[in-house]
Order: structure tokens, then sequence, then C-alpha cells
């Protein structure tokens, strides 16, 4: 009787547990040019029954794993003729558990779905430190860390509602496109205002809002012809993640026997990804070792780590109806599994442009990262990456501006790193920068020096590539990195939460420091949308002389001039220098005042200065 009464409850025990308690992803959509879906089942001991899905549907591939409470189950979605069908956990012929599962319909072209282009500036956004729209979701029950405000390095309560308050802000700015650090649940203990140790991949972080609000704010973006991306990351979650928490196999993340936790922190030398000398030991640590204690770093090379990678991302794309992506930590990942990854993507949606962030600082290096490199030809690679984030020209603009002249200090700086262009295979499509949220800001460094900005924004602006700023660049917003850490160079946008003290979001309020940094991206940026010559123009430049360097962009139909003057007094250049970009050129006209420029014999260029000269015939 002992014995039969055993039995009983080990099968009570089974049935009571074995439940679907997550279903990743839990929709999908019919259409797709890669038909193959893998759905990701989970439940206290769910590989010890059996799985059948309703409607005749055929499974045509059931993983289990080293831990019973996952299953891998794939479908053919070409071969299912129903919009939705129940996916059945079973003991024996007694029915557990089911989930209804919808493939749903794909938007009208949705898989020649534009992207941001050379044409876009990119707009970063912090959220959690950019504008407060929902006061009620700055801190929530269920997620641990709770909105301090006064915390440095805590949560601060900005939102996605808030965001969406400030879009008319951002379109008069003269941005086309909006990338938010990662918005997806980050439920660590603590410092999860900046969302990169996510512990959901499949849920807007609820300080943030929620999967809706981030479709809203998506399609309220398209109402003004501007663009979202998403910052999606790879190569590492958080340790609070349900499935590092449980892991489905211990390769699911880089583990390293011995140490605590598995944990060994990076080396952070990813030149060794196509360093033919490199040792093992270096490259391993550099790829598999973790960027934290709280951050297990994902392993890649697993497939079904890469498949649930792969298709979490598409899902976004779909599902909030996306324009593009940038990775995080691109050169730390697995670099075969990373061209699958992006190849997939770029599969399903031919025109997605994603950018990934490239953090070296040699256009070699740079270059070999972006797709069909020859660079990366050499070392047997393609990347399959559209895009690249030139860090090399992030590193050396500061010090042109800084240094004194001479052979190779100053705004040679500059012209070297344009010398380089002949090693992108695609240099219009580069990402152009002077700050992010991982660096000093600019005006930091420049000590909130106008001029110093508007060289700085001008060449961005006018240079090959994809110019971004970062959110509140454009008031002179300051942060010092290296004395008070990653919180202050991500500080709260005035006018952002009520009662702050003063708004920049209204120009009318702006302080008088704050205006002028204001107009003068407004003007540009605003000039700049309309101007193919700057988007896809060559271009040719001069060596810089006596602290002064002039580069043409041209094409077919149009031609500029861009001065950039770095000396504390004015300079006059010799015309007749330039002769081979402005011949068959008699006039010309300054860009951003409209003022009419001679071109016969000297142009005299204000001290620390930039100009940009249209020329007309």
């Amino acid at each position: 009787m002992k014995k039969i009464i055993s039995i009983f409850t080990l099968s009570v025990s089974a049935v009571l547990w074995a439940q679907f308690q997550k279903v990743e992803p839990a929709f999908w959509w019919k259409g797709m040019k890669n038909p193959e879906l893998q759905i990701l089942l989970y439940g206290k001991n769910i590989a010890n029954q059996s799985i059948e899905i309703s409607d005749g549907i055929q499974i045509k591939n059931l993983q289990k794993v080293e831990n019973p409470n996952y299953v891998f189950v794939t479908v053919n979605t070409n071969e299912i003729n129903v919009p939705k069908f129940k996916i059945n956990l079973k003991n024996g012929k007694k029915l557990i558990s089911s989930y209804q599962y919808e493939l749903k319909e794909r938007k009208p072209n949705s898989a020649n779905r534009d992207s941001y282009t050379s044409k876009d500036v990119f707009y970063l956004i912090m959220p959690d430190r950019f504008a407060n729209g929902d006061s009620t979701n700055d801190s929530v029950p269920q997620l641990t860390e709770k909105a301090d405000r006064n915390n440095r390095d805590g949560r601060h309560g900005g939102d996605l509602k808030g965001i969406i308050n400030q879009l008319d802000y951002l379109k008069n700015l003269g941005t086309t496109t909006l990338w938010l650090t990662p918005v997806c649940e980050d439920n660590e203990p603590k410092t999860t205002y900046h969302g990169y140790a996510q512990t959901d991949l499949y849920k807007i972080d609820a300080r943030y809002g929620s999967n809706e609000d981030y479709q809203k704010l998506s399609q309220e973006l398209k109402k003004r012809d501007m663009k979202l991306v998403m910052d999606y990351v790879t190569n590492h979650w958080g340790s609070s993640h349900w499935l590092i928490k449980d892991l489905p196999t211990k390769d699911w993340i880089h583990w390293f026997d011995g140490e605590p936790n598995g944990f060994k922190r990076s080396n952070y030398r990813t030149t060794t990804q196509f360093d033919t000398n490199a040792s093992e030991v270096d490259k391993k640590l550099a790829l598999d070792g973790w960027f934290d204690s709280s951050m297990p770093d994902i392993n890649q090379s697993n497939p079904l780590v890469l498949k649930y990678i792969t298709q979490n991302a598409i899902w976004w794309v779909e599902y909030a109806d996306l324009d593009g992506f940038r990775v995080d930590t691109y050169p730390y990942n697995d670099k075969e599994a990373m061209a699958k990854w992006a190849k997939a993507i770029t599969d399903e949606y031919p025109k997605f442009n994603i950018v990934g962030e490239s953090w070296l600082y040699t256009a070699a290096q740079i270059s070999a990262w972006q797709k069909d490199s020859k660079v990366g030809e050499a070392a047997n690679y393609n990347s399959q990456l559209p895009s690249v984030m030139d860090f090399m020209l992030y590193s050396e603009l500061p010090k042109a501006l800084k240094e004194k002249e001479s052979w190779n200090t100053g705004m040679i700086k500059l012209y070297d790193v344009f010398t380089s262009d002949f090693l992108y295979p695609d240099v219009d499509n580069l990402m152009v920068f002077f700050e992010n949220h991982d660096t000093e800001r600019f005006n930091e460094i420049f000590n909130n020096n106008p001029e110093a900005y508007k060289m700085a924004l001008t060449l961005i602006s006018t240079v090959r590539g994809i110019p971004q700023i970062y959110y509140g660049s454009e008031i002179g917003m300051r942060g010092s990195k290296e004395k008070l850490g990653d919180g202050d160079i991500r500080r709260d946008f005035p006018g952002g939460w009520k009662g702050d003290a003063q708004n920049a979001f209204n120009p009318a309020t702006q302080t008088k420091e704050q205006k002028e940094f204001y107009d003068f991206t407004q003007k540009i940026l605003n000039w700049r949308k309309n101007k193919d010559v700057i988007h896809t123009g060559k271009t040719k430049h001069y060596a810089p002389q006596d602290g002064v360097y002039v580069y043409f962009r041209y094409n077919e139909n149009e031609s500029l001039m861009v001065v950039l003057n770095n000396n504390d007094k004015e300079q006059t250049l010799d015309l007749k220098r330039f002769n081979e970009s402005l011949k068959g050129y008699s006039t010309a006209k300054e860009a951003l005042s409209g003022k009419e420029i001679s071109l016969k014999t000297n142009l005299t260029v204000s001290a620390k200065s930039s100009m940009i000269i249209e020329l007309t015939n």
C-alpha cells in the first residue's frame, strides 16, 4: 500500500511541476524567408514528458539538453496552415499543460523595410536619464532596484513616455534616428539604469514602460519620418536572467572551472581576433572572459544560443517595426557565429543596417569588421556586418583640436584618419561621432568651449558616414568619467523631470550658453538633411597647413568646401592652392549664414572656427 501511495505521489508531483512556465518566442510570423522556427519550452522536468502539436503539425526536431527543464522544438512555418495551434504537454495520454501558439501576419513590405543610411543623424539617448513621462513606474514591485535620483549610479526615472513627449524637440533639432541604450528588463540588484545586463530579452523593463509603449514609440517616430534603432547585446546578459539562473547547458555561457561562479574577467584585448601572432590564452580570455561578475559571457558558438539571439533580434524587428540595430561590444563575440547572426538578419531584411561597436583605434582593425572587407578577407573572414563605428576618428579628433601644430600633431591627426578610407568597403556606412555614453563628455574635455564643439560637429556632419550625437551635447552638457565615473557622463537632461529648475527642451527657456550650442546644432543638422553631396559625395582633402584643415565634398551636381581653423587667430588662405577643386567656380556662399563669399584670391577664416562653403558657378 505504501508503494502504491508513493507511485501516486510521484505521478501527481510530475503533473504539478511539468507546466509551461516559459515559451519563447511567445509568437511568431507567417511568411518569413527562413521558415524554420525553434521554440524554447521551459518548465520543471518538462523533458520527462511528451510534446505534441495540434492540427497535424509535424515537429521537425525535438532537442533535449542536459537540464530537463528545457525542450527545444523546431517547426517549419511554411507547413503550418492555421493561424493558431496548440503545443501540448502530455504525461502518457494525460494532458498536463497546453499553450496556444500564434503565427501572426507580417506588416506589408516588412522584409523590404528601409533602414538608416548616411542621410541620417543618430541621437543617442540613455532612457533613464532623458525624460520622465510617467512617475508611477519609477519603481515597480517586481524589479529590485528602486528609483533614487540622488544616486549618481541609480535609477532616476526616465522612460519611454518621456522620450515620446520630446519627439518634436528631437525632430526640430534635426535628428532623424534614435538609438536608445538597451531597454529590455535589467533586474540586477544595482546599477541597472544603463540596461546592459539584461535579464529578459523579450520584455521591456517595466521602469521604462511596456512592450506596447515601445511599439508606440516606434509608431510615433514613423509619423515624424524618424527611425528607431535598438541597442542589441549579444556578448553578455545579466546574472539574474532566468536562463542564467537555470542554465539549459553549462556551455550556454563561458564558464571558467575553478573560478567563483565560473567568472573570470576579460583582458579586453580584442585585437587578438585577427592577430596571427596572438597566444591562445590571450585570445580566449579576451573573447570568453566576462565584462563583470554580474554579466556572464554568452557562448554564441553554441547553436542553441545562436538560434536564440538570432530569433530574438528578428522578433523585435517585426514586433516593434525597428529600423536598425546597434550591437554592443561586437569584437568580444565569437566572430564566426556573429557572421551567421548578421547574415540571418540581413537575409530576412536586405536593406537592414546593423552597426557594430568596433572599439579599436586603427582603420585596419576597424575595417576588418565591416562586411566584404579586404582586410577581413586577408584573415579569411567576412563579418556580414554592414556598418562599423569610427573609433579612430573619435580618438584623434580631441587630440587634433588640443595639440600644438607640428609635423605629426594637431590637425594632421584628422587628415591621417581619412587617408585610410581606402580600407573600408563601404566608407559612407561608418558611424562618426566625438562622444557617446561610455566616453568623457566632449564639452567636459573642452570646458564648454562652443568653438571646439562647433568645429567637431561641423566635421562629423560633413565627412563621409553617419553622424551620431549624444543627448545633451546640443545644449553643452558636461560630465567627467575620469573624476566621477559613468553616472556623471549620463546626467539628467534639464527639464525632463517635473520640478526641474530649468527646461532646456524649450528653446525659449534655454540659457544663453545652452542656446549657442543648440542654435548651431539645429542649423547644421537641418541643413545637412537635403545635401546628397554630403550623404554620398566624394571627398578630396588637402594636407593641413598652419592649423587649417580644408576638404571638399563633391558629386556631379554640387561641391562644398569645408574649412576648419584651429588657430587662436584668424587665417588668410591663398585659394590658388585649391585650384583643382575650385576650378569652374566663381562665387560661393557660407551655408549656415547665407553670406556671399568671393573666390578670387584669398579667404579669411576667423579664429577657432569652421566654415561650410557652397560653391556655385
